[in-house]
Parts: C-alpha cells; sequence; structure tokens
C-alpha cells in the first residue's frame, strides 16, 4: 500500500504488534484505532491533517519519544528527528516527451551525489549533466541516496528508504535532477538497498517484523522476507520500487547485492520485481529496468519468469572487472587469483561467466552455472573496469589512474566499451582521475564510528593488503579526498583520456557490431605467451595488447576505425592483414 495522499490516511501505519499508536502531528496528539480486518496491523488517525505541509512522528506504546515514519518522504533535520509530509505530485514535470531507454547498447555512468562535485547536491549535479550528454553515454546511476545518520556517506546505511538525503537536496532536488536529466536525454538509475539497514536510525523493529532477529547477512539482520507478517514487509519494499518509477519517473533501478536476499518462498521478491517493472512499463509507455547486483552467477535472474526466471532487464558481472583489472594491473591475490589469464578474459567475453560451474579458489568450492545463450543477450549484463564498490574498498581507495599509464588505463577503456556487454564508467575514470574514492562515514556516535573503521582493517585481511594505510572512514578529510578534482580534466593526459572516451562511446553508437550481436557472434582469440588478445564481435575486430613490447596480430583485414596510440599500424589489406601494436595498446577494425 502507497501512502495515500489526501485525507487523514496519509498517516496510516503498519504497527501489528503494538498495543496502542498515537499520531504527533504538528505537536497535536491524535489517537489512532487499528483498521479493519481487511488491513490487519494497520493503524489510522480520524481527524489528522488532511493538507499542507505537517511535521509529525509516532507516539508507540506509551513511549514519549515520537518515532519518524517508516515511509516518510522527509527527515529535514535527519533519521532520529520528526518526518515531514511531501507531496510528489506537486512537480510540473516537463518530460513528457521522454521515451525512456533500453539497456541494450546504452552506456551507463555511476556516480556519488556527494563527492561528484564539490557542493555535494543533486542541484550542483544537474550542472554537470550536458558534460555526461557530451560524453556520450546514455545512464546516470546514483548510489543510494535515501536518508542516513550523519552528513556524508556512501548511502549504504540507509534507514529510511523512501527519503531522500536532505544534505543532497531533498526529494524536489531529486525530481529536478530527474527532470533534467531526461531533458539532456539521459536516463536514470537508482541504487536502491533491500537487503538491510543501517546502524543508526532502525526504528523499523520498533513498528514491526520487518528484520529476522539473529538471522543476518554481512551487514546486519536480514529482512524478513518469508516469515510471518512478511507479506507488509515485502509490499513496503515493492511500493518504494514504485514510489521511484512512479512518482521521480526514474528509469530503472540497481538492486544491491540480492544475493544478500533470505527468500524461501515459492515466488522470490526478485520474481516480485519483474513483474512490477513489467506493470510499470506497460503504465508508462517506457522501459522499466530493473538491474541486480549479485555474486551467484546465476542465469536464472535474467530469464523470463514464464520459464522458471526472475524476468530482471540486467545483472552486475563482476567477473569481467576481475579479468581486466587482472590484466592491466597485474595484481593478483585474493578474489583476482582465478582471472590471472588472458584465457580469463576470452572466457568471460565469449559465456559472460568465467565461474558458469568451475572452481572458485576464493570462495573454496564450484560456483555459478553457464548462461543460455538463447535466452539472454549480452547487454544483459553490466560490466565495468572500476566502480565504487572495487575502488572504495581497496585498503586506499586507489583508482587504476593512480597507478597505471595512459597505455593500461586506455586498454581498460576498450575493453570495457568495445564488450558484448552494458559497459559503466565510475565518475572521474573518464579522465583519469587523481582523486582517490575512499570508505568514509560520519557516523555521529563515537562507538560507532570506531567500530566501523576496526571492521574494514579486518575485511582486508584476506587480501593481503596493508591495514596500517587504510584511511579512518570517521575523519572528514577522507571524505573531502574522495570529491572530484574537475579542473584536471583538462589538462594532459587526463585530457587525452577524455577524448579516447568519447571517440570509444561515439564508435561504439554507430558500429552496430559492438551492441547487436549475441553470445553467439562473439568469440575471441589470445596468446598467453605475447599478451595480447583480438575480440571477434560481428565483423568488427577489437585488438589489445596487454604487453609492455610491440607485436604483431594477425586479424582479418578492415579499416582501422580507432587506435590508442600513434603507433598503430595495419599492414596489407583486403581479406586479412597484420597489426602492428605498440606495447600497451589496442586497435578497432571495422568491416
Amino acid at each position: 500500500m502507497t501512502s495515500p495522499a489526501h485525507g487523514s490516511e496519509r498517516f496510516d501505519l503498519w504497527a501489528p504488534k503494538a498495543g496502542a499508536v498515537t499520531l504527533l502531528a504538528d505537536g497535536v496528539h491524535y489517537p489512532m484505532a487499528r483498521a479493519g480486518a481487511e488491513r490487519e496491523g494497520w493503524w489510522t488517525a480520524a481527524g489528522a491533517p488532511a493538507s499542507g505541509d505537517v511535521d509529525y512522528g509516532y507516539l508507540v506504546d506509551g513511549d514519549s519519544t515520537p518515532l519518524p515514519d517508516p515511509r516518510s518522504r522527509r527527515q529535514p533535520e535527519g533519521v532520529h528527528a520528526l518526518s515531514r509530509t511531501f507531496d510528489a505530485g506537486s512537480h510540473q514535470w516537463a518530460d513528457g516527451q521522454w521515451g525512456g531507454r533500453e539497456l541494450k547498447g546504452a552506456v551507463i555512468y555511476e556516480l556519488h551525489v556527494g563527492t561528484f562535485t564539490p557542493e555535494g547536491t543533486l542541484d550542483a549535479a544537474t550542472g554537470k549533466l550536458q558534460y555526461l550528454a557530451e560524453l556520450g553515454v546514455d545512464f546516470v546511476e546514483l548510489l543510494p541516496v535515501n536518508g542516513f545518520n550523519g552528513t556524508h556517506n556512501w548511502g549504504y546505511d540507509g534507514v529510511l528508504w523512501y527519503t531522500v538525503h536532505e544534505g543532497y537536496g531533498g526529494p524536489a532536488a531529486y525530481q529536478r535532477f530527474v527532470d533534467a536529466a531526461h531533458a539532456a536525454g539521459l536516463g536514470v538509475i537508482q541504487d536502491v538497498v533491500y537487503n538491510h539497514l543501517g546502524p543508526s536510525g532502525n526504528y523499523l523493529p520498533r513498528f514491526g517484523p520487518y528484520l529476522k532477529s539473529g538471522e543476518g547477512n554481512t551487514w546486519g539482520d536480514s529482512v524478513n522476507l518469508d516469515g510471518p507478517d512478511s507479506d507488509e514487509v515485502r509490499r513496503y519494499i515493492l511500493d518504494n520500487a514504485a514510489m521511484w518509477l512512479r512518482d521521480y519517473h526514474v528509469d530503472g533501478l540497481r538492486l544491491d547485492a540480492v544475493h544478500a536476499f533470505k527468500d524461501e518462498r515459492a515466488v522470490h521478491l526478485l520474481e516480485d520485481f519483474g513483474a512490477l517493472a513489467d506493470e510499470i512499463s506497460a503504465e508508462t509507455g517506457r522501459p522499466a529496468t530493473l538491474i541486480a547486483e549479485s555474486d551467484l552467477n546465476n542465469p536464472r535472474l535474467l530469464y523470463p519468469r514464464d520459464v522458471n526466471g526472475y524476468g530482471l532487464a540486467g545483472q552486475w558481472s563482476d567477473d569481467f572487472h576481475h579479468a581486466v583489472h587482472v590484466n592491466v594491473s597485474g595484481e593478483a591475490t585474493g578474489y583476482y587469483a582465478d582471472f590471472d589469464s588472458l584465457g580469463a578474459l576470452a572466457k568471460v567475453l565469449e559465456g559472460g561467466f568465467f565461474h558458469d560451474g568451475s572452481y572458485s579458489s576464493f570462495r573454496g568450492r564450484h560456483h555459478g552455472r553457464p548462461i543460455d545463450p538463447a535466452r539472454v543477450h549480452p547487454a544483459a549484463l553490466v560490466v565495468c573496469s572500476q566502480n565504487h564498490d572495487q575502488i572504495g574498498n581497496r585498503a586506499t581507495g586507489d583508482r587504476l589512474s593512480q597507478t597505471l599509464g595512459y597505455g593500461q588505463l586506455a586498454l581498460a577503456a576498450v575493453a570495457t566499451l568495445t564488450s558484448p556487454f552494458t559497459p559503466m564508467l565510475f565518475m572521474g575514470e573518464e579522465y583519469g582521475a587523481s582523486t582517490p574514492w575512499q570508505f568514509f562515514t560520519s557516523h555521529p556516535e563515537p562507538e560507532l564510528g570506531k567500530a566501523t573503521a576496526e571492521g574494514r582493517i579486518k575485511e582486508f585481511e584476506r587480501m593481503g593488503w596493508d591495514p596500517a594505510v587504510v584511511p579512518d572512514p570517521q575523519d572528514p578529510e577522507t571524505f573531502s579526498r574522495s570529491k572530484l578534482n574537475w579542473a584536471e580534466a583538462a589538462e594532459g593526459e587526463h585530457a587525452r583520456l577524455l577524448d579516447l572516451y568519447r571517440a570509444l562511446i561515439a564508435l561504439r553508437r554507430k558500429t552496430p557490431d559492438l551492441t547487436e550481436p549475441g553470445f553467439e557472434d562473439t568469440g575471441a582469440v589470445v596468446s598467453e605467451d605475447e599478451g595480447w588478445l583480438v575480440l571477434r564481435r560481428g565483423r568488427t575486430e577489437v585488438a589489445l595488447n596487454f604487453s609492455a613490447e610491440a607485436r604483431q596480430v594477425a586479424v582479418r583485414g578492415g579499416s582501422l576505425a580507432l587506435a590508442t596510440d600513434d603507433g598503430v599500424r595495419l599492414e596489407s589489406g583486403g581479406s586479412a592483414g597484420q597489426l602492428i601494436l605498440p606495447g600497451h595498446s589496442a586497435a578497432i577494425l571495422t568491416n
């Protein structure tokens, strides 16, 4: 049930275990009564304000401290304070001509609102939309924006899923941002977290069995998806997803860590998400794209529901990231160990997953299953050479650009943007940002800040990273260091790399071979000894030399459409040729 926009019902509350509930609205107490049998567990407040902005909270079982609304749209004074009503329907949308965007053929740009600009607000991010449009991307993906305790955070410690963090500008600013993105020809994907809640400001257990006590995942208690009263918990989640897609006009959702969902019901929550997306797409006439972050390597997420799949539009593929990372950086410790070959990258390019039932040394077991190429187009896999997790969860939050030169960064760019998959860039990657992107928090509780810092250090033990270099997440400088320095985008090698990204995206857009063929028309040839790989997509070839030495690579021929190094040469022509690739360079041949 979504919160009604009119009448006192807009303050209705699900609190099935409460003995008494009082609504505190603009300083006035309204005793709440249980709703009818058809709405078991719900409370309603007769005579509550039917219109206007209202600051409100709930007094549960005689507690004198009001609690914020689990479906609160605004928290002007933070997640521990009173909620404030927000009328999403008051915004005059200007995107009536926006037809939406399919995932296939698109490029995604992932950003964190707080560090994308010096101001760290949605309105400031709006000022960079033209830059993103000129870069050539199709979707802007925002890290979570819902309410968390403190001033700055990655967003994955959210506790009020229906809010937009006030420091970013609140819900009205979010609507302005989406409107402006659509005007610039950009779709918006919102990262949402439904697998856990943050450690501070989580009052949901005071209202009902939203969580399974003692049955946790990596980040805390699991959400109650299949136990008693889970019908309303699932509705709470699905209503939230619908809110982003309807009230905020977003084009898609990235579902965080769906492998952490504990759901034994016959109809899995992910299948419900797939059905919801289809329903809203039919209603709006625009695609509603749901992308799962999953480390299960289970193609069932992508299979249609009529063949017992979940019917999602896409999922992240970490295997691609790991294979590219190892081959450009040489780093092969921890979970990178299995990817220490060009053959690993070739396998991912041809089949989508590296671990498709193979043995995972990091997990100590076999993992994943193959993708049925008849049911899944490669575009359903979202891939990257860098993202918020793979950078920010390193000991120092160092980007590839902080240790690698132009040639290797160019290889990562070409591999990602010519892959059969849907490429995603992480903010600043396109110009080789020198700023790190570190893990930062602003927990007001000292003990929580200390526990967070200690937990980070423990996480790095298996990767062999030095705990002494891990920055304190609570230090404000950790946050400040992570803000992009936009001035360097116009300088030297940064500008050169930015030009390459623009050219790659433009070439990808006008070359159907780079976006249309399925797995059956994709192949890769490698030389482990010489360090090169040739990707074939239809009649287009992408040659990558990961070696520091120049290599001569046999190709089928065609026109040299793009080269990352002035020393690239195509000798002879016609039906075959020899491509001369300097060390750490790549070239694309079209036919």
